[in-house]
């Protein structure tokens, strides 16, 4: 099944398509105002140490203070009174490693003021912070490095015995240094030894300069900031099964043909810069995502099923809705959880959602067919980059489980609450119908070719897309016509008039 990875960047948003042979299996978004912060490296300083907690609340220059456990960042404290240099904090590392070796139950003792080397591993989410840990992690193409530990291992999704062994070897006899550790990741099955070495010195010197920052500097200050969306996609997501990445901007294909050049000139070829009118209104993905935002997805067998997400869990719900199938109904619920499960699975990786999940699917009455329906979800879970943790289904067909949860959902990131309705329903951000109103503004004029135009809006709306002028600008300068924006106060919010 071939995969593409689409890339539309020609608005102030960002969003990112994988599509495997034409159906939409992940999505992505960026915007400016909601980059993301995981995978950044601040140097940070203790506000509050927590003891019942085992936790400290430490600043690291963001709006809210990051979470960050104790047993995460012993052994990795910087004085906050001290200048720090490469020796102060080598030999304090020795001192530390020293003190362990003789009191294996000695921790060193955090206390307000104290400065840390952190990493965000998981974005604030309502009025929690964002989550950091000690434990830094840089992610190559290959490798990752672990620089603040000595153990090497290889990624679970690795699973033919043999190349692990082939890549056990090579990570055995390289000349690395013994005192940082590596994860090798799955995208290094096939590759050489030269390649993994390639990218194993690119994150020594990444590292090397990450330290040299962290000691110029004063906390709370960042230290390294994690790519954004579309180099990270392409970093992880860019492997031989991916046939294609097409991206509509001039500028980001050019970077991405940069970037990639810089680790695997193989893949540049696979590159391509699409010069179309609106390449996810072409390939079919724009409806694919406007349905990611609904209740209720429809599966082949016109059975459905239904998701709820709560503040405390995600509730998916399967219903046979109009299945039809002349058979049994133990072999109809069989047949409807299976395809259930491939979906539920393909929706938790769209919406990113996260935290508890409960699936109900329709009760089963022999065993067999509820192992069949288990092992059918964990395949379908197992081609997540999320980490998760799924049980077996209960004889009341009820699947419990959890998934990692990182970023902020789709959901989170596209709607806003509803001022009207208090929160009881949910209305497309002004940003969103800003976008919005432009990508219909432009297939209006590709398709009518009329000489002036009047684009009606709410004024919330309007008063933002001013700020956007210029990028009607260019649409005019485009299609030859003139665009009038007209601010309408008889207008809801998410009502968009082309006229």
């Amino acid at each position: 099944m071939p995969k593409e990875i689409l890339i539309n960047a020609d608005l102030p948003e960002k969003r990112v398509a994988v599509v495997a042979d034409g159906k939409l299996e992940e999505f992505y978004i960026e915007r400016p105002e909601d980059k993301t912060i995981v995978g950044n490296i601040y140097k940070g300083r203790i506000e509050t140490v927590v003891p019942s907690l085992k936790a400290a609340f430490v600043d690291i220059g963001q709006s809210k203070k990051g979470f960050l456990y104790l047993s995460e960042i012993e052994n990795r404290i910087y004085g906050a009174t001290e200048e720090i240099s490469p020796d102060r904090d080598s030999k304090l590392l020795k001192k530390n490693n020293k003190t362990q070796a003789q009191k294996p139950s000695a921790r060193l003792e955090l206390k307000k003021g104290d400065e840390v080397l952190v990493q965000v591993v998981k974005e604030a989410f309502g009025t929690k912070g964002p989550r950091i840990s000690g434990d830094i992690g840089l992610a190559g193409r290959f490798l990752v490095l672990v620089p603040q530990s000595t153990h090497w291992g290889i990624s679970r999704r690795i699973e033919d015995e043999k190349e692990r062994k082939r890549l056990r070897s090579i990570m055995e006899k390289s000349r690395l240094p013994k005192n940082v550790g590596f994860i090798v990741r799955t995208a290094a099955v096939g590759k050489s030894a030269k390649e993994l070495m390639r990218d194993a010195h690119f994150l020594l010197r990444l590292w090397s300069r990450v330290k040299k920052t962290s000691y110029r500097r004063a906390a709370p200050s960042l230290v390294y900031e994690e790519y954004d969306l579309i180099l990270r996609i392409i970093r992880d997501s860019f492997i031989e099964e991916i046939s294609r990445v097409i991206v509509d901007s001039k500028t980001e294909y050019r970077r991405i043909h940069n970037f990639v050049c810089a680790f695997q000139k193989d893949l540049v070829k696979r590159i391509s810069f699409y010069q179309g009118p609106d390449l996810f209104f072409e390939r079919d993905v724009e409806k694919q995502i406007n349905k990611i935002f609904e209740r209720c997805v429809y599966l082949k067998s016109k059975a459905y099923i239904v998701i709820e997400p709560t503040e405390g869990l995600v509730v998916i719900d399967v219903n046979s809705g109009g299945f039809k199938k002349n058979i049994s109904p133990e072999e109809a619920a069989t047949k409807i959880n299976a395809e259930a499960a491939v979906e539920a699975a393909r929706q938790l990786r769209l919406r990113d959602l996260g935290g508890i999940i409960v699936i109900d699917f329709i009760d089963m009455e022999k065993e067999e067919h509820r192992r069949e329906i288990s092992n059918i979800l964990n395949r379908q879970l197992s081609k997540d980059r999320a980490k998760y943790d799924c049980l077996d289904i209960s004889k009341f067909g009820l699947v419990q489980l959890t998934r990692e949860r990182v970023y902020s959902t789709i959901q989170a990131q596209t709607y806003e609450q509803c001022p009207y309705c208090q929160g009881r329903g949910k209305m497309k951000s002004e940003m969103t119908l800003c976008i919005l109103a432009f990508r219909q503004l432009k297939r209006h004029l590709q398709s009518n070719h009329p000489a002036e135009v009047n684009l009606s809006l709410n004024p919330q709306v309007a008063a933002l897309m001013e700020k956007y002028r210029d990028s009607l600008r260019i649409l005019e300068r485009k299609f030859h016509a003139k665009i009038n924006l007209i601010s309408n106060l008889a207008q809801v919010l998410e009502e968009i008039k082309i006229e």
